[in-house]
C-alpha cells in the first residue's frame, strides 16, 4: 500500500506517549510512599499493578484480528484517561493500584497494535528502520517525563505562584500537600488529546502477515512443552524486570542512603536512565553490524553487573551516576533477546512473540520482590535480586543456539 506519512507520524507520536506514561513509576514511587506512609512491600504493589496488566497481550492481539486498530486504539487511551482522572479525582493508595492496572490495560493494547501498523502505514521495505526510530522516540519520552515532573513539582511549591496559567490552574486542582499528583492530571489531559486525533484520523486497513497473527490454543501448549521457548520467555522476564527494578527504585535508594531529593536529583536520576538507554541503543546498532550478538550481549551483561554494584556499594558520588549508567548497559538487551529468541526457532513466530510480550511482567514482580525484601533486608540488599537477573542474562551469551546469526560486516586486513 502506499505510504501515509501523517499515520506513521501518528504511530511515532503514540509510541511517545507509551513512554511518557509508563515509565514516570520511577520518580514518584518516593512520593507515593511520603504522602500515603506506605511500606516498601505496598509500594512494591504499584509497578506490580501496572505491568500485570501485559497479561492481554495474547488476547489484544486475538481482539487486534476482529476490530479495527482505531477502534482498539481509542477504546485504550479512553482506558488510560479513565485510570489518570480515578486517580488525580481521588488521590489515595486504594486507588492508585487500579488506575495503574487501567492505564497498563490500555498501554498493553496499544503494543500489540501500533507495530503492524507502522508496517503497513510505513510499508513493509521501511519498516526495520521505522522501528529503530520509534524506538529511539520511545526513550526520548522516558528521558523528559521525569523532568516535566521535576518542573511541575517544583513550580507548584513555589510561594507566590509564577505568573504561568497553566500553573495556577493544575494548583487549583492538586491538593496542596500532594503537588506530584499533578502528573496524573498531564496523563488525562495526553489521554483526552490522544482520543480526540484518533476519532478525527482515518487509519488503513492492517492486513497482518502470517507470523503476525494468532495461533491456536494448541500451538502454544506446543510451544511451551520446547525448553528453548521457556528459556527465552525466563529472558525477557529477567529482561524486563532488571530494567523496572532498577527505574522503578533508583530514586527511593539515592534518597534513602545518600539524601538526594526524589523530586530533583532522583528525577533527573530517572531521566538519564532512560536517556543513556537511548543513547547505548545508537552504540548497539553499530556494534551488531561488526560483532556477533550474543558477544554484544556477554560485554553489555558484565559492564551492567559492574555499574549496579557502583550503584548500589559505592558513596554517593558514585552511586548517582552509577545508576543511570546502568541504562547505557541495559540497552541492547531487549532487541538482542527478542531477535536471539525469534531466530532460534523455525516457525510460529508470532505466538512465540505474543508468549514473549507476555513476559513483560517481569517489570511487575522484579520491583514488588525488591520493595517487600527491602522491608526485611534493607532497600540496598533487596535490590541486589537484580544481580540474578542480570546474571540469567549473561548466561543467555553462553547457551542460546539461534539458527541464524546476526549478518556482520568482515573488516578485511589492507595487506603490505
Amino acid at each position: 500500500m502506499k505510504r501515509n506519512y501523517f499515520v506513521v507520524a501518528l504511530i511515532f507520536l503514540i509510541f511517545f506517549v507509551i513512554s511518557f506514561l509508563t515509565n514516570l513509576l520511577g520518580p514518584i514511587i518516593p512520593e507515593y510512599i511520603k504522602s500515603f506512609n506506605l511500606s516498601n512491600l505496598m509500594a512494591g504493589f504499584l509497578p506490580f499493578a501496572f505491568f500485570l496488566a501485559y497479561i492481554v497481550s495474547i488476547p489484544a492481539g486475538v481482539l487486534a484480528e476482529k476490530y479495527s486498530a482505531k477502534s482498539l486504539m481509542f477504546w485504550a487511551f479512553v482506558l488510560a484517561l479513565l485510570g489518570a482522572l480515578s486517580f488525580a479525582l481521588f488521590p489515595r493508595y486504594q486507588t492508585a493500584l487500579p488506575a495503574l492496572f487501567t492505564i497498563g490495560i490500555g498501554m498493553a493494547m496499544l503494543q500489540v497494535i501500533i507495530n503492524p501498523l507502522l508496517r503497513a502505514a510505513g510499508g513493509e521495505e521501511h519498516f526495520a528502520f521505522n522501528a529503530v526510530f520509534a524506538q529511539l522516540i520511545f526513550g526520548l519520552a522516558s528521558f523528559l517525563s521525569p523532568q516535566v515532573y521535576s518542573y511541575l513539582v517544583t513550580e507548584l511549591q513555589k510561594e507566590p505562584l509564577p505568573n504561568n496559567q497553566f500553573i495556577t490552574i493544575l494548583s487549583s486542582i492538586v491538593p496542596e500537600n500532594l503537588h506530584w499528583v499533578s502528573i496524573y492530571w498531564i496523563f488525562g489531559l495526553i489521554a483526552l488529546l490522544m482520543i480526540l486525533v484518533i476519532a478525527f484520523v482515518k487509519l488503513p486497513t492492517i492486513n497482518l502477515k502470517e507470523e503476525e497473527k494468532t495461533e491456536s490454543l494448541s500451538v502454544y501448549k506446543m510451544l511451551l512443552k520446547k525448553r528453548t521457548v521457556v528459556l527465552f520467555i525466563i529472558a525477557i522476564f529477567a529482561y524486563v524486570g532488571t530494567e523496572q527494578g532498577i527505574a522503578n527504585w533508583m530514586s527511593k535508594f539515592l534518597e534513602q542512603y545518600h539524601g538526594f531529593n526524589p523530586q530533583i536529583e532522583g528525577a533527573s536520576a530517572v531521566s538519564y536512565f532512560w536517556g543513556l538507554l537511548t543513547l547505548g541503543c545508537l552504540l548497539g546498532l553499530v556494534l551488531l553490524k561488526f560483532i556477533d550478538s550474543k558477544k554484544v550481549l556477554a560485554f553489555f551483561s558484565i559492564f551492567a553487573i559492574v555499574s549496579l554494584t557502583f550503584g548500589l556499594f559505592g558513596p554517593s558520588a558514585y552511586s548517582i551516576i552509577a545508576f543511570p549508567l546502568c541504562g547505557f548497559f541495559l540497552s541492547v538487551m531487549w532487541s538482542v533477546i527478542f531477535s536471539l529468541a525469534l531466530n532460534s526457532l523455525e516457525s510460529h513466530h508470532g505466538a512465540f512473540s505474543g508468549l514473549l510480550c507476555t513476559a513483560i511482567i517481569g517489570g511487575a514482580v522484579i520491583p514488588w520482590l525488591i520493595g517487600a525484601l527491602s522491608d526485611y533486608i534493607g532497600l540496598r540488599f533487596s535490590m541486589s535480586l537484580i544481580y540474578l537477573t542480570l546474571g540469567y542474562i549473561l548466561s543467555i551469551s553462553f547457551w542460546a543456539k539461534p539458527i541464524i546469526n546476526n549478518k556482520t560486516i568482515k573488516l578485511r586486513k589492507q595487506k603490505a
